[in-house]
């Protein structure tokens, strides 16, 4: 289940640095999250942190992106193969 930020949202701009995943970013109007790359925190934190720091509790589950936890897991692991790996020192 990806998570979704709703019009509620101020722009108080707490949850965007919250994500281990940089799924957060600045939309038109308000704040928004890349469901593709939304995992709920799955594999970094018992809870979603986006969540956690809200200050006005615009961040449900997104209906139209549901998903398993075993789902969320491996999205979680796919992003860390794709991230980029720092270069070994020396390495040119």
């Amino acid at each position: 289940m990806a998570l979704m930020i709703t019009d509620e949202c101020i722009n108080c701009d707490v949850c965007e640095p919250e994500c281990p995943n940089q799924a957060i970013s600045m939309g038109p109007e308000f704040y928004r999250i890349d469901p593709a790359r939304c995992t709920e925190c799955v594999g970094h934190f018992d809870e979603p942190q986006c969540v956690q720091v809200c200050p006005v509790s615009c961040i449900p589950i997104n209906p139209e992106h549901v998903e398993s936890r075993e789902t969320l897991w491996q999205k979680y692991q796919r992003l860390q193969q794709t991230a980029v790996k720092p270069a070994a020192p020396g390495a040119a």
